[in-house]
């Protein structure tokens, strides 16, 4: 199953700081679900300062459950309060990118 997964930083004035401070570990995350084929494609968003703000990855995962399961419950972004807010949607990317 495939997903779409928006996180939204918070907007307060340590937000950048929080993510600063988590995404070392939250890029060596990344490479794990990367190489383990749960992770297709990502990208940090970015406001109109040209500052990170966000996240988005399109994802693989069994299910809704494994993705939280695997993945979110020891993602740094939330572990660390980075994500305010976090939209997870089913999706299914064009069969060229398909695994």
């Amino acid at each position: 199953m495939q997903f779409i997964v928006i996180g939204r930083d918070g907007t307060d004035e340590k937000a950048l700081d929080r993510r600063m401070a988590a995404r070392e570990d939250h890029l060596a995350m990344a490479k794990e679900m990367h190489e383990a084929g749960k992770w297709l494609y990502a990208a940090a968003m970015l406001n109109d300062k040209e500052q990170m703000c966000g996240s988005m990855i399109v994802c693989e995962f069994e299910s809704r459950q494994a993705l939280e399961q695997e993945w979110l419950d020891r993602e740094p972004y939330v572990l660390g309060k980075v994500w305010d807010t976090i939209e997870i949607t089913r999706a299914a990317t064009a069969p060229f990118w398909a695994k």
